[in-house]
């Protein structure tokens, strides 16, 4: 037999050691496995009493704490050679190649090559340990983010706070808004990620304050318990069968969440668009029962206070008065750009 060569992949994305049963039993029937002794995967399989020896083969991975690492395969057609000569000496029995988190860039090329030389090369079998789960390349955002924010990352990264990132903010919110309405998914797409990069920029430099540190995952985690807070429909026995019932349920758990506020209108940020800022402003002062106020806000006649009443009858109709004026605006856009100056 000219026997098995398996090399091992896995997600550097979830924690070493998840694997699935049959690469574990590949890994428990194997003549011989080789790893990187610095490799998380390694580690892994090693603490389970499964031995490994780095690709030269020289020394165990097992009972080498403090062995300096290696950087990488290093040649990926020298470690090639050396698997298969040993996979084909190696019987019925496997040799596995515990992949590296970098997925060994350059190894499947080489091993490919070296058995199209012999004329009885062994079996050579990609085997998936382990896979990613939803949101796992959120991690790599994580990974990325603290990267460039780190010493010898990027300088440009490194000197932003808070106040310089909102310009960015802000207008990476209004590309994504734009980039929604015009139902182009690709363009959706990169925008949410241009979004996402601004929240993961935030929370990378909160980790650094002094006294009051933040990261990624206590702003998730409080968006986790906000969101399991409001739909006790969900995660609990209250009973919220349709949308309107879902509203009103959120609408008072949010009250007694914002007990704090001392007026209706408290809270409503003031950068937002005047059309949008205005919808927000009928919107709560009409559930707080003092639509009164609206109703004396346009009365006098002049321009916002006919601007005012425009929201509130595009609220009425169920329509939002800062999307129909961009819609406009789109259309007018469009037309300018097939006229001449």
């Amino acid at each position: 037999m000219s026997g098995r060569l398996v090399l091992l992949v896995s997600t550097p994305r979830i924690a070493p050691g998840l694997l699935t049963r049959e690469a574990w039993t590949t890994l428990e029937q194997a003549y011989a496995v080789r790893g990187l002794p610095d490799e998380p995967q390694t580690a892994a399989v090693v603490e389970a009493g499964i031995a490994v020896e780095p690709p030269d083969g020289t020394e165990g991975a097992e009972g080498t704490e403090g062995t300096e690492g290696t950087e990488g395969i290093g040649d990926p057609a020298a470690l090639a050679r050396s698997l298969v000569a040993l996979a084909e000496k190696a019987g019925e029995r496997p040799v596995v190649w515990v992949g590296s988190a970098d997925g060994d860039p350059g190894l499947s090329e080489a091993v490919a090559v070296e058995v199209t030389r012999l004329a009885e090369p062994p079996d050579v079998e990609l085997l998936i340990g382990s896979f990613d789960v939803p949101g796992a390349r959120l991690l790599d955002v994580v990974a990325v983010m603290d990267r460039l924010r780190s010493p010898g990352g990027c300088p440009w990264d490194a000197e932003q706070t808070h106040a310089s990132l909102v310009p960015y903010l802000l207008e990476e919110t209004h590309e994504a808004i734009e980039a929604i309405e015009s139902g182009d998914a690709a363009h959706m797409q990169e925008e949410l990620g241009d979004l996402l990069l601004q929240i993961a920029f935030q929370a990378r430099v909160a980790q650094e304050h002094p006294t009051e540190p933040f990261d990624i995952d206590d702003v998730a985690g409080e968006l986790v318990e906000k969101l399991v807070r409001r739909h006790p429909h969900v995660f609990a026995d209250v009973e919220a069968d349709t949308p309107d019932a879902v509203a009103a349920n959120w609408d008072a758990i949010k009250s007694q969440e914002k007990q704090h506020r001392t007026h209706p209108v408290e809270g409503v940020p003031v950068s937002l668009p005047a059309l949008a800022r205005a919808e927000k402003y009928v919107a709560r002062l009409d559930k707080a029962g003092r639509s009164d106020l609206v109703d004396a806000a346009v009365a006098p006649g002049d321009l916002g206070a006919r601007l005012l009443q425009l929201v509130r009858e595009a609220r009425a109709e169920g329509l939002d008065a800062e999307a129909a004026l961009r819609e406009t605006l789109r259309a007018l856009a469009d037309a300018s750009a097939g006229s001449s100056i």
